[in-house]
């Protein structure tokens, strides 16, 4: 009976901490609805006014492609070097090997504002500081080990005698990677070009010593702006955050699958 107690109290704390997860963002998306012009909660009623404001502002407009194209840079940065990278990891024994894991996992020891001065002081010398896409690169170089971890857990369920048969049938090795290994990677492909262009359209700290006033990323233009007041149209673009994050999700669970993503994270 005791034991039973137990796991219910387990249970309700965990639906407890999952609720004050989900809190803030349930208030931000039910204030984003609000016909007036002070943010409040609950609303006094429900209005789209300002999801429609946010396309009269070019501000926002220009800072919203920004981050996309800062997320398309990193993504299309990541792919081919977390594939090869893991891939490399995972199949062959490198000289240094274990060295060169720790390196890959040095991003996640710096603090961001110790990489984004870091950063700053390198693309300052290279004069790309005030540009988008050096940004990209930035959010790379930050987040690429979700992606070599996405990527080595397919290439840990690839059985490898599928890439031996194909080679003993006669496939060269480049034939055989792209119509085998490649293939059979892939949801681990997917699922890391999905994290890192969800991270990179996010990133804040590290964007915020790279740009300049000229060159804002959404994240940056919203922090300016709660920094004079909060008004609804920052409500509203929160949700729109919130909507990117669940279309990645679903694009998530058609191309690849909740389960396997899910089976491939606790491997």
């Amino acid at each position: 009976m005791s034991r039973g107690w137990l796991l219910w109290l387990l249970v309700g704390l965990v639906v407890l901490d999952l609720a004050f997860l989900a809190l803030p963002t349930l208030v931000v998306l039910i204030a984003s609805f609000t016909p007036g012009t002070i943010i409040a909660f609950p609303p006094e009623g429900l209005s789209l006014r300002w999801y429609a404001a946010l396309l009269d502002r070019p501000d926002f407009l220009r800072a919203l492609w920004r981050s996309l194209l800062v997320g398309l840079v990193c993504t299309a940065l990541a792919v081919p070097i977390g594939t090869l990278a893991a891939l490399a990891l995972a199949r062959f024994r490198l000289r240094g090997g274990t060295a060169l894991q720790v390196y890959l996992l040095l991003p996640f020891t710096i603090p961001l504002v110790v990489s984004g001065i870091g950063l700053m002081l390198v693309f300052g010398q290279l004069g790309w500081l005030g540009r988008v896409w050096p940004v990209g690169v930035a959010a790379c170089v930050i987040n690429l080990p979700f992606m070599i971890w996405a990527v080595a857990a397919a290439v840990n369920h690839l059985d490898p005698d599928l890439e031996n048969a194909a080679q003993s049938l006669g496939a060269p090795p480049t034939h055989a990677f792209v119509t085998v290994t490649l293939p059979a990677v892939m949801p681990g492909i997917v699922t890391g070009a999905l994290v890192m262009f969800i991270l990179a359209v996010n990133e804040f700290l590290v964007s915020l010593m790279l740009v300049d006033a000229r060159t804002v990323t959404l994240p940056v233009l919203v922090y300016n702006a709660i920094r004079s007041i909060i008004t609804p149209d920052l409500a509203a673009v929160s949700a729109v955050y919130v909507g990117l994050a669940l279309v990645a999700i679903l694009l998530l669970d058609r191309l690849v699958g909740l389960d396997i993503f899910l089976r491939s994270r606790k491997s």
